[in-house]
C-alpha cells in the first residue's frame, strides 16, 4: 500500500504539471461583423434606390414568412433535434477556443506521469484536464485495458459528436431552403389582395410593391441568416473534430506508452502556426528534447 502511494505522489513531486490554459470564451466578433455588414449593405442599397426603409415593414409578410418557416422546422425536425439546433445557434454568438499547443503539453505530461508511476497514477490528476474530452478519454484509457476497444469507443464518440453538429446545421439548411418559397407564398397572398382592388389603379401599383416584400423577407431570412448560420455551425464542428481527433491520437499514444518526444511529433501535425504563437511557445515543427 505504501509503495502505491509513493508511486502516485512521485510524478507530481518530480515534475510539476503544466498550468492548464483556460479556454477562451468570448464574443465571436467576426460573426457579429458579418451580420452587420450584410444587413448594412442591404439597407444602404435600399436607401440608394430612394425607397424608404419603413416601406418594407409589412406585418402580413412577417407573419407568413417567419411563421411559415418556423412551422416547417417543426414538421421536418424532431423535438430534441430542434432544441439542440436552437441551442447551437444561441452558442454561435460566443466562441470557445482551446489551445492545441496547451493540450499537447498536457498529454505529454500525463504520459510522463504514466511512464514513471504507472497508468493508474494519472487518475488523481484528471481533474486538471483542460478539455473535457481529454479527461473523459484518459479516464477510459485507465478503465479499459483493450486498446482496440478503447480506439473504437473514442472514434465512435468523435463521429457521434460530428454527426450531431451536422444534424443541427441541416435543420437550419432545410429551413433556409423553404424560406424563399414561403416568401413567394406571401407574395401570392398579396397579389390576391391586389386583384380584389383591381378597379383602383393607384392601389394596384402600391399593392404589387407591397406583395413582393414577402419575397424579400424569404430571401433575406434564408441567405442572410439561416444558411450562413448552418455553414458557421459546420465550420465550428470541423474545428472541434480536429481537436478531438488530436486528443484521440494522443490518448492512444499515451496508452501505448509512446515516448513523449514521439507524441509531440505525432500531434504536431494537428498544430497550426497560430496555435504555437498564441500560447507563446515554440512551434511543434521543432520538437524539444524530452527528459
Amino acid at each position: 500500500m505504501a509503495t502505491t502511494q509513493t508511486a502516485l505522489s512521485e510524478p507530481a513531486r518530480v515534475e510539476p504539471a503544466p498550468e492548464p490554459t483556460q479556454p477562451v470564451r468570448r464574443t465571436d466578433l467576426l460573426l457579429v461583423a458579418g451580420v452587420a455588414v450584410a444587413l448594412g449593405a442591404v439597407l444602404v442599397g435600399i436607401h440608394a434606390a430612394g425607397i424608404s426603409v419603413g416601406y418594407f415593414f409589412q406585418p402580413t409578410g412577417v407573419f407568413i414568412v417567419l411563421g411559415g418557416t418556423f412551422g416547417v422546422m417543426l414538421v421536418t425536425t424532431p423535438r430534441n433535434s430542434l432544441i439542440n439546433s436552437f441551442r447551437r445557434v444561441y452558442e454561435l454568438g460566443k466562441t470557445q477556443e482551446y489551445s492545441r499547443e496547451s493540450l499537447i503539453e498536457q498529454i505529454i505530461y500525463y504520459t510522463r506521469v504514466a511512464r514513471r508511476g504507472g497508468i493508474v497514477a494519472v487518475e488523481p490528476l484528471l481533474a486538471r484536464a483542460e478539455h473535457p474530452f481529454l479527461g473523459q478519454a484518459l479516464q477510459l484509457a485507465i478503465d479499459i485495458s483493450n486498446r482496440q476497444e478503447l480506439q473504437l469507443l473514442l472514434e465512435n464518440e468523435v463521429k457521434l459528436r460530428e454527426r450531431q453538429g451536422e444534424s443541427d446545421a441541416k435543420t437550419l439548411e432545410v429551413a433556409g431552403g423553404f424560406a424563399p418559397t414561403i416568401g413567394i407564398l406571401g407574395t401570392v397572398v398579396g397579389l390576391i389582395e391586389v386583384l380584389r382592388q383591381f378597379s383602383n389603379l393607384q392601389a394596384v401599383g402600391a399593392g404589387i410593391g407591397t406583395a413582393f416584400v414577402s419575397t424579400i423577407y424569404g430571401l433575406a431570412l434564408a441567405n442572410l441568416l439561416l444558411l450562413p448560420a448552418a455553414h458557421r455551425i459546420r465550420a465550428r464542428v470541423a474545428e472541434d473534430f480536429e481537436t478531438q481527433e488530436m486528443i484521440v491520437e494522443g490518448v492512444l499514444a499515451f496508452m501505448d506508452t509512446v515516448h513523449p518526444s514521439l507524441i509531440r511529433m505525432r500531434l504536431g501535425a494537428f498544430l497550426r502556426p497560430a496555435d504555437a504563437r498564441s500560447a507563446g511557445r515554440p512551434s511543434m515543427d521543432k520538437p524539444q528534447p524530452v527528459q
